[in-house]
């Protein structure tokens, strides 16, 4: 099922398959949001639960149960529910199944808001634990937007730019998709740009920062300066990815809390970089903001 939330300037769509924002559209009828051609990408918007990246060996355990589940979880593959719904927000909500409890054995209650601002949307994630046992969990976004954005551009005329110039190195990923550990590489070499470019991904697949000072990063064309501003308060991790090879007009923000398994971790969900373990009753929020950017900053 799909739904559109509307303002004044803003008009989004949002469907209930995944619970994705699958578009956002300006006054000028400008689309932000990847429409998900699959000759380059089927995705969109996908919400990443109860992992983010893949799991060592398709598999993590917890208090001796195993569990086997693919690349950034199920809810990108489940239906939601319409918990709440008015003009500018709505509020889907994900609970166990019998198919999730086969992946991941815990009663939880997963609330997605996406709701529009005067010049954007925030998306909030409420994780509820509705067991009788800790629950581990990790959860991020994986937004991907148009660009170029408009006709006459090119991917390489756009940057993303950090708040503040940063020391933080690129985690690397290995031809499995785990965290080498111990390998890094400097993108950003004390700068605050890093200047977008289709080898770059070829090369290292996907860019993962880890605990970046800044808390936003914009989507820039280096001209015009217009774009997309993510906030990501509370997310330890940012990464960027578009599709290598195929030249794919779109890239993906995402800020994470938690990543793919890092390649000598010990298998266990709860050492999972910034797992999250919910006691019984227990309820974690996030949220991260998209702006857009219209006019040079």
């Amino acid at each position: 099922m799909e739904y559109e939330l509307k303002n004044g300037r803003i008009r989004a769509k949002v469907v209930t398959k995944g619970g994705e924002l699958v578009s956002l559209r300006s006054a000028d009828g400008t689309e932000y949001i990847w429409g998900g051609d699959p000759a380059y990408w089927p995705g969109r918007n996908p919400v990443l639960f109860p992992i983010v990246g893949g799991l060592k060996d398709g598999a993590v355990e917890h208090e001796g149960a195993v569990m086997h589940m693919g690349r950034h979880g199920f809810a990108r593959d489940m239906e939601f529910s319409v918990a709440q719904r008015g003009e500018d927000y709505i509020v889907l909500a994900l609970e166990e199944n019998r198919e999730t409890m086969e992946k991941y054995p815990f009663r939880f209650l997963l609330n997605i808001c996406h709701r529009l601002t005067e010049d954007g949307f925030v998306t909030s994630f409420e994780v509820t634990n509705r067991d009788e046992k800790a629950m581990p969990f990790c959860i991020g976004a994986h937004t991907a937007f148009c660009c170029p954005l408009y006709g006459g551009e090119r991917f390489e005329d756009y940057r993303i730019v950090f708040d503040e110039p940063e020391q933080v190195p690129s985690l690397r990923l290995d031809e499995r998709g785990c965290v080498r550990h111990g390998v890094t590489e400097d993108l950003l070499r004390g700068s605050n740009v890093l200047e977008l470019d289709y080898a770059l991904f070829e090369r290292i697949d996907t860019a993962v920062f880890d605990r970046p000072r800044s808390r936003g990063v914009s989507l820039l064309h280096r001209e015009t300066g217009r774009g997309v501003r993510l906030q990501f308060d509370g997310f330890p991790m940012v990464a960027f990815w578009t599709a290598a090879g195929k030249r794919a007009p779109f890239v993906c923000l995402e800020p994470w809390h938690g990543c793919a398994a890092v390649d000598n971790e010990s298998g266990r969900f709860r050492d999972k970089p910034y797992c999250v373990t919910l006691g019984p009753g227990e309820s974690k929020k996030l949220a991260y903001e998209v702006k857009i950017l219209s006019k040079k900053q």
